[in-house]
This record gives structure tokens, C-alpha cells and sequence, in this order.
């Protein structure tokens, strides 16, 4: 039920259809008895700085979600960004603080991790490679070397994408080993598509699966089907995956913590969300 003291959490992005985290949010929202509410608002590019700064003019608004293609256009609203949100490039998190000011996180990197890792997948000591170097990408390479691998490999089909988030990581990760210009993923024990390659039926697919290792795991982002034809080509192969809605699961309970709520599991989530694809 919303009155008119329920709290905003506005769901920013374009497009809209593909959005997961209202059925995921507002159940859990009605069961807790918190007066809160996230709200799909499909927003263009060009159109996204104006439309940002008059939503954040709302006095019932906590905070925003923040989707494609807009993370990377968000750092420069914020008044403050956490250092995760500074090497990845982007943030998909703003909280609105008492004295108005907007500060931006980023949980897409942490929510990856903490998935492969409650999968059995520890990444400390490995070699892992980021296909699709955007908002997603970026932040998932952000935490996978906060998580300690010894290795990353990056692409972008936009070489330039690759090239700055790599100069960030070894900034901030000197002993960490980077590369940049192949999506040939022979030789990684990690393996991530952070493209949105998949989101529609017969999309090609982010890299050559032949050349991926049956021992490897594979790690998806994209959300609107839940086995793409990536994850079920790798499945064919013999790989262990983790699926793009797995992601969202684990960033929610930092999320809520982000945004002043209650916190939950993924397990508790999942017992509530009411997810269609």
C-alpha cells in the first residue's frame, strides 16, 4: 500500500522492461511493515541529467537504483562517491542525506562476489576476465581485485573503456596483473560477460565458449532472461555459472543497509520476490 508517508526509491534507467528489482524490493517491502516503495522511471540519455536533478527536488525521495545506461553519467551528480564507486567508473547506488546532499555507491561489484563465493568460487589467487568494461563491468573488476586475484584480463568493444579501467585497477592495485585488448578466454578460472549481449534472442555471444575451460566459472549480468544463450552454451560445456538475478539477490542487503532500511538475506528475498521474465 502506498500513503502518504511511504519513502522513494526511484528505479532509473532505460529501458524499463527489464527491470527485476521492483518484484524483488516491494515484496519484501509489504512482508517487513517498511513504508517504502521502488518506482521504475525509464529515463533517456539525453534527457537523464535534467530529470535527475528535478527528481532529487522530491521531499519524500530516499534514494535512487541506478541501471544502463545512466551509472557512468551519475559520478559527476554526486557530491560524494565511495572509493568502490571511484574505480569502478560508475555508481548504481545514491543516497539523499539529511542535508540534501547526494552521495553515490556502487553494490553490482559486491553483489557478484559474494555470489560466486557462497557458490564455492573463491576468487583470492586466480585469474579472471571482465568481457564489457561499463558500469557492471568495471564494478565487478573493482571487487574481484579487492577480493585478491592475481590476474584480470579486460575487454571492451570500445578499447578505450578497457584501457581507463584498467589504468584504475593498477592505481589502486599495483601488484595486480592487467590486460587489456582480448576477449579470448583460454587460461582464466573466471571468466564474466559484462556486456548486454543476451538481453535479446540471438544476440551474438561476448567470447568464443569453446575456448573456455570446463573447470572454469562463468559469471553473467544480464537480467532479462534468466539462462541466455551465453549460460546455456557454457552449461554445455560443463561450466559452473552464476546467473545475472543471482547478482541482484546478494546487493540487495547492502542496499538496504545503503538506504537506512532493514536488512534481509538473499534467502529471505528469494522466499518473497515475485520475479516474471
Amino acid at each position: 500500500m502506498i500513503r502518504g508517508t511511504t519513502i522513494l526509491i526511484a528505479h532509473i534507467g532505460y529501458p524499463t522492461a527489464t527491470f527485476k528489482a521492483p518484484m524483488i524490493y516491494n515484496p519484501y517491502f509489504e512482508q517487513a511493515g517498511v513504508d517504502a516503495v521502488v518506482v521504475p522511471m525509464g529515463v533517456k540519455a539525453d534527457d537523464y541529467p535534467h530529470v535527475f536533478a528535478s527528481l532529487f527536488k522530491l521531499t519524500n525521495i530516499r534514494g535512487a537504483l541506478i541501471t544502463m545506461p545512466h551509472k557512468v553519467t551519475t559520478m559527476g551528480l554526486m557530491d560524494e562517491v565511495t572509493p568502490t564507486a571511484k574505480i569502478a567508473g560508475a555508481c548504481n547506488a545514491v543516497l539523499r542525506r539529511a542535508d540534501g546532499s547526494l552521495l553515490g555507491d556502487m553494490f553490482d561489484g559486491t553483489g557478484f562476489v559474494r555470489g560466486i563465493q557462497r557458490k564455492g568460487f573463491h576468487p583470492a589467487g586466480t585469474r579472471a576476465l571482465v568481457v564489457g568494461c561499463g558500469g557492471v563491468g568495471s564494478a565487478i573488476a573493482a571487487s574481484l581485485a579487492a577480493a585478491g586475484i592475481a590476474a584480470i584480463g579486460l575487454f571492451d568493444a570500445n578499447p578505450a573503456s578497457a584501457d581507463s579501467l584498467g589504468d584504475r585497477l593498477r592505481r589502486h592495485y599495483p601488484a595486480l596483473d592487467v590486460s587489456t585488448g582480448s576477449n579470448d578466454p583460454a587460461g582464466y578460472d573466471l571468466v564474466v560477460n559484462g556486456t548486454p549481449m543476451g538481453m535479446n534472442e540471438g544476440d551474438p555471444l561476448p567470447m568464443d565458449v569453446s575456448r573456455i575451460a570446463p573447470s572454469a566459472f562463468v559469471g553473467e549480468v544480464v537480467m532479462k532472461q534468466e539462462m541466455t544463450g551465453f549460460l546455456r552454451a557454457v552449461q554445455a560445456r560443463g561450466c559452473r555459472f552464476q546467473v545475472g538475478t543471482d547478482m541482484l539477490f546478494e546487493q540487495i542487503p547492502a542496499y538496504l543497509e545503503f538506504f537506512g532500511f532493514p536488512t534481509t538475506t538473499p534467502e529471505a528475498l528469494r522466499s518473497v520476490a515475485k520475479l516474471s521474465y
